[in-house]
């Protein structure tokens, strides 16, 4: 049975592993790519890839774009409201199975699965709970290739951004940093491999920090590097 599925794009490693596992299930149709962006910036959400570039990287997929576009700053009411909109007019057009690239956080995997639960929107899972050193390995030895985004200051300095992930950037992560950056340590933009018709040609650009209010601490910021990408 070919469930009629989409798959929430962010256009980075963990999503196109995930999205090429998938391709290869018979059991799902993978017939559209969703992507939040930052309305006032045009940007994909965290990763920090203009628009441009994110519409030349699902061309190059060949699956059917849909950008969802939220506030700067949203709230969560206001994140809850823009989604569910998305999500009943996903639900009209008869899908049945929502796909995310998630691998081992399990307050977000049930936060999804309990949130689209209520439209009765099944979802899966490729990578989850799988060994995040063995993932990037595959990743590399499928062929892909990845230039990371954005980066935490808390473990990196900017030059961090802007760099190609090989094994060897890998085995040199701090110790306390996941292979595959789960825990938002870093981004990347996947720009080849055995997804893609053909590579996404890209420049590297301006290197920024930015601050944002840290999440159940109050007066406290969270830092990070972004790399622009110029397609």
């Amino acid at each position: 049975m070919n469930n009629k599925t989409y798959f929430n794009w962010s256009t980075g490693k963990d999503a196109s592993l995930a999205l090429h596992y998938l391709l290869l299930d018979e059991n799902f149709s993978i017939e559209k790519l969703v992507t939040t962006i930052n309305a006032h910036y045009q940007r994909v959400t965290m990763h920090g890839l203009p628009v441009s570039l994110l519409k030349k990287q699902t061309e190059a997929i060949g699956i059917p774009l849909q950008i969802i576009e939220l506030p700067e700053q949203p709230s969560m009411t206001d994140y809850e409201t823009i989604m569910h909109t998305a999500l009943n007019k996903l639900k009209t057009e008869h899908f049945t199975h929502s796909a995310f690239g998630d691998i081992f956080l399990e307050d977000l995997k049930k936060y999804r699965e309990d949130d689209l639960g209520k439209l009765d929107i099944s979802t899966v899972f490729p990578l989850w709970k799988r060994n995040t050193k063995a993932l990037i390995t595959e990743f590399l030895d499928l062929g892909f290739k990845a230039v990371i985004v954005c980066a935490s200051a808390k473990y990196f300095s900017e030059d961090f951004v802007g760099k190609t992930i090989t094994q060897e950037l890998i085995e040199n992560l701090p110790k306390e940093v996941d292979p595959c950056g789960e825990n938002g340590e870093f981004h990347t933009f996947c720009y080849d491999g055995p997804i893609f018709k053909s590579p996404i040609p890209f420049t590297i650009g301006e290197k920024v920090y930015r601050e944002y209010d840290t999440p159940n601490a109050k007066n406290e910021k969270t830092g990070f590097w972004f790399c622009d990408l110029i397609a």
